[in-house]
């Protein structure tokens, strides 16, 4: 499991969503799934925290990789928004 917590300015929500909307269907041409997306409100922005799967232990490392993120990485640079990424485990 992977947790994805990402940071939103306020004024860069609908560039952070046009990102969303690029690539996390991509998930899928790397065995892995979105199991839970939420948001909530942290002034002066937003903080989105995904809960995601993949098949494979190399499935993050290729989604990650694949050149149809990179293209759209723009839309997540220049509003400021700021991604962790961590391998996680149920307990």
């Amino acid at each position: 499991m992977v947790l994805v917590i990402a940071g939103i300015p306020a004024d860069g929500l609908a560039s952070f969503d046009a990102y969303e909307g690029a690539v996390l269907p991509l998930l899928a041409d790397h065995g892995g799934r979105l199991l839970d997306r939420v948001r909530g409100e942290r002034p002066p922005g937003y903080v989105e925290v995904h809960l995601l799967e993949f098949e494979s232990p190399d499935g993050l490392d290729s989604d990650r990789a694949d050149p149809r993120r990179m293209a759209a990485q723009h839309l997540l640079q220049e509003p400021g928004a700021a991604v962790e990424v961590i391998e996680a485990s149920r307990i």
